[in-house]
């Protein structure tokens, strides 16, 4: 089959972990394919995606094979697939604007960003490059906060007639007016915020959803998150979080029969500790009444590879957004956006999701 075009934006760790992975499950047999959610999508593998664009703004970045820049730092996750030839794809300079958070500066360059001094790219350059590699899908993996510029680039995959996946918490796929405009030009859109396979937001909603169908009334609960990644770093601005906060707080209230009250839920990033590197902790506590009112309390701790649980997500979304550009899809996904992301446009619980997901590969089910 044809390989799947994707152009990818922040080379980090989640795009190492997902550019390691396609690889890495290249020569695998679906039995031994342990992580993924599923094989084939369309019949697309995983090893049917390829890289043909790559944008970064960090000095030790730009001008390499990307397929080298995803180990270079301030990249920390782990390495799983440490031997892949070199792409042919070089990592072009992307756009500034507010992807890189002022107090990042104050940190040593193996922990945060090092603006390289080569000259940004507009966005004709960058809609030149997308069509001149012909990229079918643009991937969205900027830092936490970057409202201007992940909405730059959203106007670059609109000129270049890219699909767009929004991995990272501005709300653009979940933004009328922006869908609308994807749809109007026949441009399928996957977002907000990417999931993780088991990550610290899919474990509190499922455990949220069995409270709800066990008849148990939640009363509060926190999400406490700690790593030592650029993410977490970028994150010790406060005044980035508010969309973050909101995405994963919705993503637990929208599985509740009854909404709780904001001074009794609280879900964010909380410190960065810098020798976890991509290992992210996640302390959740949640307190609630059973049969009489008795009251109940769950408390978990949680220990993943942030950027590779991420991966295992993203690598359906592209295989699905290129089921959408084949079918002539325009506008948001509903279906793997409900299972792939925090704050999709209509939020499903994860179990309605996946059977919805299931249908779309089928043909059964448009969006």
């Amino acid at each position: 089959m044809e390989k799947i075009r994707v152009a990818i934006i922040g080379i980090g760790n989640c795009a190492s972990s997902l550019i390691q992975g396609i690889y890495y499950y290249k020569d695998k047999k679906p039995e031994e394919a342990i992580g993924l959610m599923h094989w084939e999508i369309g019949g697309y593998k995983p090893s049917d995606i390829e890289v043909v664009a790559a944008f970064d703004i960090d000095a030790r970045k730009v001008g390499m094979d990307v397929t080298e820049a995803i180990y270079a730092p301030p990249n920390c996750t782990t390495v799983f697939c440490p031997d892949i030839n070199p792409s042919g794809v070089k990592v072009e300079m992307g756009c500034v604007l507010d992807g890189v958070a002022p107090h990042m500066a104050e940190y040593p360059d193996n922990h945060t960003f090092v603006i390289s001094k080569e000259s940004e790219k507009s966005k004709e350059d960058i809609v030149k490059i997308l069509q001149d590699t012909g990229a079918e899908i643009l991937l969205n993996y900027l830092p936490v906060g970057s409202e201007k510029a992940a909405r730059f680039y959203a106007e670059c995959a609109l000129d270049a007639g890219c699909a767009y996946i929004n991995c990272m918490p501005v709300f653009i796929v979940s933004d009328p007016e922006w869908s609308a405009r994807f749809e109007e030009k026949g441009i399928p859109m996957i977002g907000d915020d990417i999931k993780a396979q088991i990550g610290a937001t899919i474990t509190h909603r499922t455990l949220a959803n069995l409270f709800r169908e066990r008849g148990v009334k939640l009363e509060r609960t926190y999400q406490l998150n700690t790593g030592g990644n650029t993410d977490f770093l970028n994150m010790l601005n406060r005044s980035r979080l508010d969309s973050k906060k909101e995405s994963k707080t919705e993503a637990v209230q929208s599985v509740l029969g009854e909404r709780m009250d904001d001074d009794n839920i609280h879900i964010g990033p909380s410190d960065y500790v810098p020798w976890q590197k991509d290992n992210k902790l996640c302390f959740l506590r949640m307190e609630g009444k059973t049969f009489g009112d008795v009251p109940m309390n769950i408390e978990l701790r949680l220990s993943v590879e942030d950027s590779p649980n991420s991966a295992g997500c993203v690598i359906d979304a592209i295989r699905c957004g290129k089921l959408a550009l084949e079918r002539g899809i325009g506008g948001y996904l509903t279906s793997i956006s409900a299972y792939t992301m925090k704050h999709p446009p209509e939020q499903f619980t994860d179990d309605v999701a996946v059977e919805m997901v299931d249908e779309f590969i089928d043909g059964e089910r448009e969006r």
